[in-house]
């Protein structure tokens, strides 16, 4: 008898945990009917040496999520956020993405940063998921599926407006970049190919050096070659940890000369030194200090939310989230049970349409181009 019941608790168990995995694990990027919430998933740098980004990403977004909750959700159905830690990483942004398709996201605000986004993108466009990156920039990100959108400038548009800015003000241009980083490579490419159309000449009118993040922290020959060479400014199309030590070294050497950026330079205040009297520019859609309606209101939040002033990145965060409810509601979304695929194929013909755009905070009027890039102005702001 014993030995019998024994056998009847361990067949139930069993009977149990196939129930489970049928109704959890096993509705592979689908809700089922007891799902009450619209889930958005993303992955991003919440620790690592870009932390600040993804943090900055997070943030953002759940302010959006907050909000949109705040003001009954859509028709009433509640949104649900959640972003895994991918250090910044390919391999742990495909896990990741793993983790939030198996409970069931619907929709997405990608990656962070461009090398995971890229992993992301690959995973999703399997799957038909529809994403809308806030900061992943480089070019490969929404050339991977139709379902693949950005909030931010592509890495080609911020090159080609550095070379046009940089070349229209001094005579000679310095420029340091990270070959291992495809945000950096991406950046540079488009400013070298932008100035060879300007008739300027690698090697006398703009020097280049170059560096990998993993193994260069230490910048004095780049920067020594660069004011040998009479360079009048400084261009970093790079991320904020490594800008940061390149303006120190720069300090260190006397080398006073301008610093100019992309939007990876978004955070590199808290990175410069009292000695750093050098001054630093960087392209941006959002200005934290910009006096508008919704810069102040969302400035307002961010900071009684969470106790300090929003970046770029967080504004980013904020409207990719934004843009995703705004073309829900223009789809007439209802259903809280879709499927991924079956949310992207009502959305995507949203984004592209020539009457939808999104006037946010980093930019007005915005719309996107099938290829999944967005259109707007950039705003050239200087670090105080």
């Amino acid at each position: 008898m014993k030995r019998f019941q024994q056998f009847l608790t361990f067949a139930l168990a069993l009977t149990l945990c196939a129930f489970c995995f049928a109704s959890c694990g096993g509705s592979k990027g689908n809700y089922t009917a007891s799902n009450t919430e619209y889930f958005i998933g993303a992955t991003g740098p919440l620790t690592g040496d870009v932390s600040s980004y993804g943090i900055s990403v997070q943030n953002g977004a759940q302010l959006a999520i907050d909000e949109i909750n705040a003001n009954g959700g859509l028709n009433g159905t509640l949104f649900h956020f959640e972003m895994k830690d991918d250090q910044g990483g390919e391999e742990a942004a495909a896990n990741g993405y793993t983790a939030l398709y198996e409970a069931g996201m619907q929709l997405s605000i990608g990656s962070v940063t461009s090398g995971s986004c890229a992993s992301f993108a690959d995973h999703a466009k399997d799957d038909g998921i529809l994403f809308i990156t806030p900061s992943a920039s480089a070019a490969n990100v929404i050339a991977i599926s139709d379902n693949a959108f950005r909030v931010c400038f592509g890495d080609p548009q911020q090159g080609t407006l550095s070379a046009e800015t940089l070349s229209a003000r001094y005579a000679k241009i310095g420029v340091i970049y990270d070959t291992s980083d495809p945000y950096s490579s991406g950046l540079y490419e488009a400013f070298d190919a932008k100035m060879v159309e300007l008739g300027k000449v690698k090697d006398t009118d703009y020097i280049v050096r170059t560096f990998d993040k993993d193994s260069n922290k230490d910048f004095s020959t780049q920067v020594a070659a660069l004011a040998d060479a009479g360079c009048e400014t400084i261009y970093l199309p790079i991320y904020y940890t490594e800008a940061g030590l390149i303006a120190k070294a720069a300090a260190a050497q006397g080398y006073d000369v301008p610093i100019f950026g992309n939007d990876g330079l978004d955070g590199v205040a808290a990175q410069l030194s009292s000695d750093v009297t050098a001054s630093v520019e960087y392209i941006t859609p959002f200005d934290v200090n910009a006096t508008d309606e919704i810069t102040s209101a969302f400035v307002s939040a961010y900071k009684a939310k969470y106790n300090t002033t929003p970046d770029q990145f967080a504004a980013d965060g904020y409207d990719a989230v934004m843009i995703l409810f705004a073309a829900m509601q223009k789809a007439g979304v209802s259903d809280v049970t879709l499927s991924a695929s079956a949310m992207a194929d009502l959305i995507r013909p949203v984004l592209t349409s020539a009457d939808f755009s999104y006037t946010g905070l980093t930019g007005a009027n915005m719309t996107w181009s099938k290829d999944g890039s967005c259109n707007k102005d950039a705003k050239i702001v200087k670090v105080q």
